[in-house]
């Protein structure tokens, strides 16, 4: 089975080809209901004209931003002058606003420039729009903006009615014919039985059929709704907007024309718009018109495209068109088509489905002629007389033998594997994960390391400056009491270069809060350092406003500096720089001395700086360095690298999270390598690392640099080994995750939260990206986000991604024991005795049970803490597993044993007799094999070990299950006799029923007392880094 599936229904989790995904499509046989079947399955031909119909969309946008842009300059001024007679409709001249809005729309989306110019500029068109270009929007025209020009959503497919997936569900092939037949049996059974009679058989399918669709049906309903739920989520993009002069968060949803947005580094352009003021502002603009190369946006140039990606630089915008009037909107909807890549294990259970189809196929048709056979070999009046009675019986066997179909197809398979990761997704969105990709929750259970940046993910990013070496000293800061201490310790010329230093090269902004406090807008360390600031001077905006700002380069991972140029008051230019310590002491050849006067930095005080720097480091404080340099006027505006002044070296405290190291030894128990991957100084690396627990005494540490010099060879070498790389470059975190997976094939997790991480995040089997710290093009390379920034939180990822995968393999050992006993005892009685044991009606009560009822029972299951101490599983590793076959078979075994002794001794054991003892045997029979499915649901919730009700009462939704299963079963049997085909049983016999089905427990018991073999697949689960398989079986009891 393993090969068969292997061969034809194995596809990757992440970008599978376009083969594979046609490869197991056409090997998928015997499907009864494939609108419910592949309702979660990526429809290629649609896909595929999707992409053609978004790429004609694309290259329609392309020639809008480049040829016709180039055309207007050929437009004659007075045809433009005559077309720009700029009409008002009395909607918007009532709300308040001069400007229409598809004249405004236009703008932006054609790139206008003559336009923009007819309505006087940026300003002018600020005033139409009756919105301040420093205020912002005042929160209480909202609601009229968002009438006037639009809402910030586009137009969605509507979700599908209720009514959609009960019509889904009875597109099953074998209830339609299942319905026939019950129509036709009470057509004929009302003339030859009479009425009430003659309906029962025929009422008891319908009811049955009835009864599945509707528990189907809402089963696949409330699925539907998690996933939009989730998908409305995953686009709910958090944006920086002015309000009323106040620096706001709001939702991308709630983003109206007139807003002014700030973007930075990462971003994504939430809505069509005009640039009103920024650093070196770079856009990606191939999300809309496929071309790579970044566009910068300037005054000339101030056009900003909704979807669009800032690549460089910062900036505000102000906001023309929202939602279906920007060409992203127009573009979305067609983004929304398609469907989504279906899952490996998805993919791998339509393979087992189409197996045992075919083998239900096989002894349906062999058990429909063996009772065909036996009905006409006992008929009265030979084959050449018929009458309708024998018409009714002759139907009846047809009716089984599509039931027996019904029960051996398992459909409900790959459709489980839905069900789990609908809920675990809407679990973890709960616990601050958002799940972007169905697959990411199926591969972390499988992860063997996860690579994972230290700043807010291992620390708290609640950072504070604690200590500072200025002036030749070293002190520290304590709290917020240092401010006039240091101030009156140092010369005021230092003090003033050291705010200087602080507050002209930030893209931070200090600003009121609606409460009135002071808030600062920026990432962490840029806030402690502007808190650090302002112990020394309260007035961040006076110190802003008296220089003027030439050019801005923005920190980023590769240069781990940021510069700024500003014009001096008195005349000139001075240029600052901050970043990691030991790059800016490279970049300087002087120090501030403690006189306040620049001089020469001799050999000796480099290495003291470096020292100092080290012992910063090796206290767990990031450490940045400042420094400037004053310079004449320059026509390039460039910012040199060299001959800088050393102003100060800062450390900054980042504490360890609560429960990170508590979470890592998790990993570690879990056969989870646990690698730091950090852009910081190796000692405060290191420092963290060991107070984390990842960095051992037998671990390598090393820089990004030392690494990437190294071989492929030494790599493979080094790599086992490897527990922290400092100082790396987005490339080299690249190269360890493509290392990892390509030559150690360990399914590797990956963090991330700037734009460069993205190749690195694509990279990853799972990329995993910081939902507060993260840019948006992070999030969008990642497969999950994680809200809080917090270790623990993957931990709990990889959790539920293992509980996904145990909870569908637990399932489908529950469902295969079914299959199994249904078929083989449907077929021997057929053959021994000339009829089946259970009725249409039974076996379709019975494939509710072991389908739809039993993916909620089983699939839906929380997991628990032993998940975590024991290895993941292997890239390679069967799907049904040695364990799996041992409770199958022995199971099967037992419950077919159990089975036949009553169906063949069972009168005479039980002393039955009289005229009702077929009837109370049969109704015995079909009560103990539902008894057994019972107690083998409870079974299946553990393969391994022997306490199976442990956590089982937490469960809520398994428990109303099985006390419905039960409490529907006593109905059917006491109250439905004439539609079930069952009689009354006394309590002796629910007593024997009950009895025989809880003996499964103790099967169970002695099953996994008996070992298993080690697979051949053992190197699967025993990783290079020493990590032994956890004991199975009896030992885990």
């Amino acid at each position: 089975m393993e090969k068969y599936l292997r061969e034809n229904f194995d596809v990757d989790h992440k970008r599978p080809s376009e083969e594979a995904l046609k490869r197991w499509r056409s090997a998928v046989w015997l499907v009864k209901n494939p609108r419910r079947r592949f309702r979660m399955v990526a429809d290629l031909a649609k896909r595929a004209k999707v992409e053609r119909k978004r790429q004609k969309i694309q290259e329609k946008i392309r020639i809008a931003l480049y040829v016709q842009k180039a055309a207007l300059h050929f437009i004659d001024a007075a045809a433009s002058r005559a077309a720009d007679k700029h009409q008002i409709s009395e909607d918007v001249r009532q709300a308040g606003f001069s400007i229409d809005p598809d004249d405004l729309a236009s703008i932006v989306r054609s790139h206008d420039l003559k336009r923009l110019e007819s309505h006087s500029g940026l300003e002018e068109l600020a005033r139409k729009l009756s919105v301040s270009l420093e205020k912002g929007v005042c929160p209480s025209e909202i609601s009229i903006r968002q009438r006037i020009y639009g809402l910030n959503q586009f137009v969605e497919k509507p979700s599908r009615p209720f009514f959609m997936f009960v019509w889904d569900t009875l597109q099953d092939l074998t209830l339609i014919i299942l319905m026939i037949c019950a129509v036709i049996s009470i057509g004929v059974g009302i003339p030859t039985e009479g009425w009430p009679k003659g309906i029962y058989d025929g009422l008891g399918i319908i009811l049955c059929i009835f009864l599945v669709v509707l528990v189907t049906a809402i089963s696949d309903y409330k699925q539907s709704l998690q996933f939009r739920d989730l998908d409305k989520e995953k686009r709910n993009i958090l944006v920086h907007v002015t309000r009323n002069r106040n620096r706001q968060r709001v939702s991308i949803y709630d983003l109206v024309v007139g807003d002014i947005v700030h973007l930075s580094i990462g971003d994504q352009v939430p809505a069509d718009g005009l640039f009103i003021s920024g650093h070196s502002l770079s856009i990606d603009e191939s999300s809309l018109s496929g071309e790579s190369e970044a566009v910068n946006i300037e005054k000339r140039r101030p056009f900003l495209l909704s979807g669009t990606k800032v690549q460089d630089g910062s900036g505000k915008m102000l906001v023309t068109s929202v939602g279906m009037r920007t060409e992203w909107g127009r573009l979305m909807v067609t983004l929304s088509e398609g469907g989504n890549d279906e899952t490996p294990l998805q993919v791998k259970l339509n393979g087992v489905a189409t197996i045992i189809g075919k083998i239900g196929l096989a002894f349906a048709v062999l058990t429909f002629l063996v009772l065909t056979a036996r009905f006409l070999a006992t008929k009265q009046g030979g084959i050449t007389k018929w009458t309708m009675d024998d018409a009714l019986s002759l139907l009846n066997l047809f009716a089984i033998a599509v039931t027996i179909l019904v029960v051996a197809v398992p459909e409900g398979l790959p459709l489980a594997v839905t069900l789990s990761l609908a809920f675990a997704m809407k679990k973890l969105m709960s616990d601050r994960a958002l799940v972007r990709h169905l697959s990411a929750c199926e591969t972390m259970g499988s992860a063997s390391c996860i690579c994972t940046d230290k700043t807010g993910t291992l620390t708290t990013n609640h950072m504070v400056v604690t200590q500072i070496w200025i002036c030749g000293e070293a002190k520290t800061v304590e709290s917020n009491r240092l401010g006039n201490a240091l101030k009156s310790s140092i010369p005021e010329k230092v003090t003033r270069a050291l705010i200087h230093s602080i507050f002209l090269n930030t893209n931070s902004e200090v600003v009121e809060g609606q409460d009135g406090k002071t808030e600062i807008f920026g990432s962490p360390t840029e806030r402690a350092m502007l808190e650090f600031g302002l112990l020394f001077q309260k007035d961040f905006d006076a110190q802003k406003q008296e220089f003027k700002t030439i050019k801005v380069e923005p920190f980023n991972s590769v240069k781990k500096k940021m510069s700024v140029l500003v014009a001096l008051p008195g005349g000139g230019l001075r240029a600052f720089v901050k970043g990691a310590s030991e790059v800016i002491l490279g970049m300087c050849d002087k120090i501030v001395g403690k006189d306040g006067e620049s001089v020469s930095l001799s050999d000796e005080q480099r290495k003291n700086i470096a020292n100092v720097i080290d012992g910063f480091a090796c206290k767990a404080l990031r450490t940045l360095s400042l420094a400037f340099k004053d310079m004449e006027n320059m026509s390039d505006d460039s910012i040199p690298d060299n001959n800088f002044t050393l102003v100060a070296v800062v450390g900054i405290e980042d504490p360890v999270r609560p429960g990170v190291k508590a979470a890592v030894q998790t990993c570690l128990a879990a056969g989870i390598t646990v690698r730091m991957v950090t852009g910081d100084n190796i000692n405060t690396a290191k420092a963290i690392a060991k107070e984390c627990g990842i960095l051992t005494d037998d671990g390598i540490a090393m820089e990004g640099k030392d690494f990437r010099d190294r071989s492929t060879q030494e790599m493979k070498e080094i790599i086992p080994k490897l527990q922290v790389m400092a100082r790396s470059l987005p490339s080299d975190k690249h190269k360890l995750v493509t290392m990892l997976r390509k030559e150690l094939k360990e399914v590797v997790a990956v963090t991330g939260d700037g734009t460069n991480d993205a190749p690195a995040l694509h990279e990853a089997d799972i990329g995993l990206a910081m939902g507060i710290a993260g840019t948006e093009v992070a999030k969008e390379s990642a497969d999950v986000v994680i809200m809080d920034d917090n270790f623990k939180t993957i931990v709990n990822v990889a959790k539920w991604g293992r509980s996904v995968y145990i909870n569908i393999q637990k399932f489908v050992q529950f469902q295969l024991t079914v299959n199994v006993v249904a078929l083989v005892t449907n077929f021997v009685s057929a053959c021994i005795s000339g009829s089946a044991p259970l009725t249409a009606v039974q076996l379709l009560w019975v494939n509710m049970i072991m389908d739809t009822l039993g993916a909620l029972a089983l699939a839906t299951e929380p997991p628990h803490d032993g998940l975590m101490k024991r290895p993941p599983v292997g890239r390679n590793a069967h799907f049904i597993t040695r364990v799996m076959w041992r409770n199958i078979i022995g199971q099967s075994l037992y419950q077919l044993a159990a089975l036949g002794i009553l169906s063949f001794e069972g009168k005479r054991l039980l002393k039955l007799n009289g005229v009702d003892s077929t009837a109370t045997l049969n109704t015995l029979i079909f009560n103990t094999f539902v008894f057994c499915q019972v107690f083998n649901e409870i079974n299946s919730r553990d393969m391994e070990k022997i306490n199976v009700f442990r956590g089982m009462f937490s469960s809520w939704i398994f428990v109303v299950i099985m006390v419905s299963t039960v409490a529907f079963q006593i109905v059917i049997v006491e109250f439905l006799g004439t539609i079930a085909d069952t009689v009354p049983l006394s309590l002796e016999l629910w007593g024997v029923s009950i009895l025989i089905g809880a003996a499964s427990l103790l099967v169970a018991v002695v099953l996994k007392c008996i070992p298993i073999m080690t697979s051949n697949n053992a190197e699967n689960v025993k990783h290079h880094d020493g990590y032994e398989p956890l004991p199975t079986g009896p030992d885990l009891a």
